[in-house]
């Protein structure tokens, strides 16, 4: 039978490879754990362990119990606290969405360090969407918190939303890339279609997804990735807009160029979003977090240089 104590007698039997090192380290007699061991073979109907007159063996049965075991001990000895947190109105599952061009995997694991700190027996689980895919996520998947949502304006009455800020775009090439040399004046569109567009692919499934800059006729180079677009601007590969906090760097060390285009891309306007309803205390501390502007989420703020006014 599988209560608490033969549990605990299976896995340190299994652990120490030995009945009277187990025995000694569970204050019990030898005799007793090979007992309580033949005792539960007998009721699992199979052999957990080969012995030797030196060494006690899991069999293929017993490496697979042991890892149950160990699951469902960990379990139990959690689950008074736990039942705690969920009576609390914490929620047992938190799932986040965070727009690529706010994505940082520093800002992420911090963020996460703090929720675990916070709710350590909330799963959370987070996710890397583009565009019109982040709204995707948070209407038509089991995503409860939006980081960087396009625009003010909710697309459902319950999803409330947080002004983020706004991120600004440079027309940038390489230094090396032939229209860096046009200094001074705005590049006419016919000039820019013989180059491609270094474009990230928009992840929505639903919604209609939308094309950040892309002219008739211009051939389109997608990525995955805002990472991936920076390294193809600096590869002189193609053309198009980057954040303006993302590029400053390289703008100041001349790695990239800007330049004047006739129809620059306007800036994006992104905020936090959260479904309003079924809201736990998970949820509404992560909100805090944000509408506070508090230190444990400013890395996802970094690409934005327009804050909202107060």
């Amino acid at each position: 039978m599988l209560d608490h104590e033969t549990i605990r007698t299976f896995i340190k039997v299994a652990e120490t490879g030995s009945f009277s090192q187990a025995a000694a380290a569970l204050h019990k007699t030898p005799a007793a754990m090979s007992y309580r061991i033949k005792t539960l073979e007998e009721h699992v109907g199979t052999q957990l362990f080969t012995r030797t007159t030196r060494t006690v063996n899991l069999t293929l049965a017993g490496e697979c119990l042991l890892e149950h075991c160990r699951q469902w001990l960990s379990w139990v000895d959690g689950m008074p606290d736990e039942l705690k947190q969920i009576n609390a109105g914490v929620e047992r599952q938190v799932n986040i969405v965070v727009n690529n061009l706010l994505y940082q995997p520093q800002a992420v694991a911090e963020f996460l360090a703090w929720l675990h700190s916070r709710f350590p027996f909330t799963q959370f689980q987070i996710s890397r969407q583009v565009y019109m895919g982040v709204w995707d996520a948070l209407l038509y998947d089991d995503f409860h918190i939006a980081i960087g949502v396009t625009g003010s304006e909710s697309l459902s009455n319950n999803i409330a939303l947080h002004p983020l800020g706004e991120i600004s775009w440079l027309f940038v090439v390489a230094p090396h890339h032939p229209l860096a040399k046009i200094s001074g004046e705005t590049i006419a569109e016919e000039h820019l279609r013989r180059y491609p567009a270094i474009n990230i692919d928009d992840t929505s499934r639903t919604l209609t997804r939308r094309v950040a800059w892309l002219l008739p006729g211009q051939k389109e180079i997608k990525v995955p990735d805002i990472s991936t677009k920076l390294e193809c601007h600096l590869k002189g590969l193609g053309i198009g807009f980057l954040p303006y906090n993302l590029c400053q760097p390289w703008l100041e060390s001349g790695e990239l160029v800007t330049r004047k285009v006739e129809r620059a891309r306007q800036p994006s306007q992104l905020s936090l979003a959260w479904k309003s309803t079924g809201v736990g205390k998970a949820i509404r501390e992560v909100v805090t977090q944000f509408q506070r502007n508090e230190p444990t989420i400013r890395g996802f703020l970094h690409q934005i240089d327009r804050r909202p006014t107060r």
